[in-house]
């Protein structure tokens, strides 16, 4: 008798959990801009790795989802330090779990922090007043220095039609920073540009 008594609060403090959660999951929704698709993504992933079914990700469990997500937290002094770092954005208070509201909020801040390569070329063609080729001189006066000479060092001349001496190509330069990994995320070896 007193085993079906335990079982049945676990189960109505269960119902409570989940119940809580899915509110939690339409105020986030709702909130931030977050699909159904999207939030279903997150939640199948973060079932996955909970494999105690605690409601919680333990640090190993939290580790294996980045892993399995592309993030290079390897058994490298680097990859221990960019962990270290993510776990005290999703666990702050140091309680050794990451919960599911924050690990959405992990994902959104993480997804929804990504430019695109047409966000970009739009951002370049803006700076070069919606001319298919920009400048030295337009990047050095409108981006900081450091942001400026990576780019000028790294755009191939612009040969298309109406090209002035010394004319740049932004929109090869902004496809190849996408398409060196995923279409949503920039390879760049300098600070993200900030246009």
């Amino acid at each position: 008798m007193e085993h079906s008594r335990v079982a049945w609060e676990n189960l109505l403090t269960t119902i409570a959990r989940t119940i809580n959660e899915t509110e939690n999951q339409i105020l986030t929704c709702g909130a931030k801009g977050i699909s159904q698709e999207k939030m279903n993504k997150f939640r199948n992933s973060f079932n996955h790795f909970d494999r105690d079914h605690t409601g919680t990700l333990g640090p190993e469990e939290f580790k294996g989802s980045l892993i399995s997500l592309g993030y290079d937290i390897g058994n490298n002094a680097q990859g221990e330090a960019e962990f270290v770092r993510i776990m005290s954005v999703v666990d702050p208070n140091s309680t050794g779990g990451v919960t599911f509201q924050a690990y959405i909020d992990f994902m959104f801040r993480e997804t929804a922090d990504t430019d695109t390569a047409d966000q970009v070329i739009a951002s370049f063609k803006a700076l070069a007043g919606d001319k298919n080729y920009i400048t030295a001189d337009e990047l050095r006066r409108k981006l900081p220095p450091d942001q400026a000479e990576y780019c000028i060092a790294r755009m191939a001349p612009y040969m298309g039609h109406g090209a002035v001496p010394g004319a740049l190509d932004y929109m090869s330069f902004s496809t190849a920073l996408y398409c060196k990994s995923d279409p949503k995320t920039p390879f760049l070896a300098s600070p993200p540009l900030q246009l």
